[in-house]
Order: structure tokens, then sequence, then C-alpha cells
């Protein structure tokens, strides 16, 4: 066989890989455990993904990230991995759990301080959370909250950490830190501004925290490692980042990447 035609059949066998690997995609299940901010737009996404790639279906598992990380970590089933900071990106990285060059920062967000509109306590900036009246101030756990990490190091820079310590109440999602505002069971809390946009109708957006008051609000998404279905976890990841992508997100309120692409961090 002459050289030019051992390398046609090279092209040709590289040629079919990729469409048989395009045909096993378009009909495969791929699980996305996903930051819980993200859930409207990743719900658009996927029904997205699913058109796209007829057959297929995207099952969805949305919490906390510090809690999906450590789920995934002990094993539980995932594909995908969208944080709403890059803590647990990192973590999963360092214990060799993400798939090389499927990493990438996709959005971004704020963080605003929230009261419920029918609240009897007047809130008019952050320092106000230092008067009498407010006696608990909501916030996710930093430990596993990005939201709640993201507000102690406000709160921190705006020197009201110490003064506010007594009055915290940690919940475990942004959802829960709402509820507990809506609810008037806080006088107070603290979110992503997209999570307060959800619920403009029982709550108020009071004040944005200054962006130099905290680290900036950074998602990334990536395809876990040892996935069987690499193909389809990569094809909903270049959804994601895809011009489709951003402008869905954009629409719920999310600040987009400067330039989305995926990274071999």
């Amino acid at each position: 066989m002459k050289w030019f035609e051992r390398l046609l059949l090279f092209f040709l066998c590289c040629m079919l890989a990729v469409l048989f690997a395009e045909e096993a995609a378009a009909g495969t299940e791929i699980t996305v455990s996903a930051a819980l901010s993200l859930k409207a737009p990743f719900e658009e996404i996927g029904r997205s993904y699913e058109k796209k790639h007829p057959g297929s279906k995207v099952v969805f598992n949305f919490a906390a990230s510090g809690l999906l990380q450590k789920q995934i970590e002990a094993g539980a089933p995932a594909d995908v991995f969208a944080s709403a900071s890059s803590k647990e990106m990192d973590a999963l990285k360092a214990a060799g759990l993400l798939l090389e060059t499927s990493r990438a920062d996709f959005s971004g967000n704020k963080i605003v301080l929230i009261a419920a509109k029918n609240a009897s306590v007047r809130i008019s900036s952050f320092s106000d959370l230092k008067k009498s009246d407010v006696v608990r101030l909501a916030i996710g756990n930093p430990a596993t909250v990005p939201a709640g990490k993201y507000a102690e190091e406000t709160l921190r820079t705006l020197g009201l950490w110490n003064d506010l310590k007594s009055k915290l109440v940690y919940a475990e999602n942004v959802r829960q830190v709402m509820d507990y505002v809506e609810r008037n069971e806080a006088d107070a809390g603290m979110v992503f501004l997209t999570d307060a946009n959800v619920r403009d109708r029982e709550l108020k957006v009071i004040a944005e925290a200054p962006a130099s008051s905290h680290s900036p609000v950074k998602y990334e998404i990536a395809a876990i490692k040892g996935t069987k279905n690499e193909a389809a976890a990569r094809n909903f990841i270049s959804i994601v980042i895809s011009r489709e992508g951003s402008d869905i997100l954009r629409r719920y309120g999310f600040k987009m990447a400067p330039h989305p692409a995926l990274s071999p961090r």
C-alpha cells in the first residue's frame, strides 16, 4: 500500500471514530451536578442539549457546590460538575477527579443584601445590619456554600464580621437563605443576585456588595474523570460555554466570563 493510500485510510478511520462517538453521545443519559443557583438556566440549556442530540437525556443534581464536591469525592455518579467557585474545582483536581482539558470558566455573579418586601425592620445598607433591631442575618454556610463564602469575605472587608457574628444564621444553600428571609425568620440575607431575581415578588435587593469586598464570583464547569459518557459530557460543556449558553445565562442575570474557553487547568 502506497504512503498516500495509508494516509487516506488513516483519515477515514479518524472520521469514522468521530462519527461513532457522536452517534453514541446522541443517545446517552448524562448526570450533571450543578450549583443550585444555576438551576433555571441549566434546565433550559439541558433542553437545548436534548433537542440537539435526539434520544439523549440530561439528569440534573442541584445543590450547594461544596456538598456536590463531597458527593463526587465519595463516588456519587456524575459526568459533569458546575460549581459557583474555584474552590470546589481545585479540590476535585487535587483529588485527580477532573477530566483533563475539560475545565472552563463560563460565568459570574454578584452578591447582594436582601430583605422581605413586607419586612418590619428598615434596612437600607450593609451598615444598617449593626442596628439593634436587626436580630438575624442569614447566609450560606461558608464551608460548603460559595455564596456564604463570598458573604463572609464581604462582611470581613466591610469591617462588620465581628459585630455580626452573633446574628448569623447559616443555611445549607441559597434557597434556604431566601426562605428564612421571606418567612421573616431572618431580618436580612446575602445571596447571589440571580437568586434574588427569581424571588423578586417576595424579596427586595437592599444593596450590592462592592466588587472589591470579595473574591470574584466565578462559575466553572468540567467533566468528571472516569465518566463513561465523555463525548456527551464534552458536548454539554460545549453548549454551556457557547454563545447560545452565554445568552441563556445572561437572560437570567449572570455575568459573562470575558472569554469562556476550555482550559487545561
